[in-house]
Parts: structure tokens; sequence; C-alpha cells
């Protein structure tokens, strides 16, 4: 009996096949495996040779090099939150409004960023990063306030 004459197998791929996520669905879920610390999981949606810009700090090329840089995020006790704002999709271009929170022990240093990916066949080939300084500054501020005096940390 094939797949589509057994009833209970609507929606089951076949053995062994994976989905390819479309662009907006890879982008959210690579943000969401980064927030667990699962590298590994996040890694599947990245291409080999991934370009990971962060505007105006240096530019990653490959995915061994983003991975090292956060495998070693994971084994520390610092961490990384996000909650997606809105994620459009226009062909292979995925854009992101965002709060990213970085954190260690009560300190939060959570500010917005916008993301531009670009996805081919459910791998994430370009991740470019926007943000503002002096927003990180004033978070930086109210997150060393949050650790004095707890009520005021900052929360998603």
């Amino acid at each position: 009996m094939s797949a589509t004459e057994d009833p209970s197998a609507v929606g089951r791929r076949p053995e062994g096949q994976e989905a390819t996520p479309d662009g907006a669905e890879a982008v959210a879920q690579f943000l969401r495996a980064l927030a667990r610390e699962d590298v590994d999981g996040a890694m599947r949606l990245v291409a080999p040779k991934i370009v990971y810009e962060n505007v105006s700090l240096p530019t990653l090329r490959g995915r061994d090099r983003v991975r090292r840089v956060f495998g070693v995020l994971a084994r520390t006790p610092a961490g990384f939150d996000v909650r997606i704002h809105r994620i459009a999709q226009n062909g292979s271009a995925v854009l992101t409004e965002r709060t990213d929170v970085l954190f260690l022990g009560p300190f939060r240093l959570q500010f917005w960023v916008c993301g531009v990916f670009e996805v081919s066949d459910g791998r994430i080939t370009l991740w470019r990063d926007y943000f503002d300084w002096s927003n990180m500054l004033r978070a930086t501020v109210r997150g060393a306030v949050g650790v004095l005096i707890p009520r005021l940390r900052p929360r998603l």
C-alpha cells in the first residue's frame, strides 16, 4: 500500500527523507536552536559557506567558524535568548525584527536587532545583523541596574 493510500501515513515523508523548511521557518528554527544552546541543530540549518556579518564587527565565513563561536558560548555560563517580533520573506531573503538577549548570571543585555538572511534549499547562506551601539550602551546600563535592583531587570 502506498503512503497516499494509507490514511495513517498522510503528511509523513518516506523514511530518511527530511523536510526542507522554507526560508522564514529555517531562520526561526535556527534562532530558536541557538537560544536552546543546540549548536548542532542550528548548524544543520546553515550552509557550509555561510557568511555571518554583525555589521561593524568582523565577518565570519564558513560553518566551522560560526560553529566554533557558538560552541564556545554554549560552554560558558553566558547565554542567548531571542524574541522575534516580525519575520518576512521575499524570495530567498528573510528579514527579522527581534530582541536579542545576552546574559551572564543576573546581568541581561537586551537590545533590538534587524537581521537579513539569505536562504537557499533550506540552508542559511548569509546572516547579517544590524544593531545600534547607543542602544547597546543603554542596554548595558539597564542590565547593570538590573543586577543591583532585580525588579528593574530587563525581561522579554
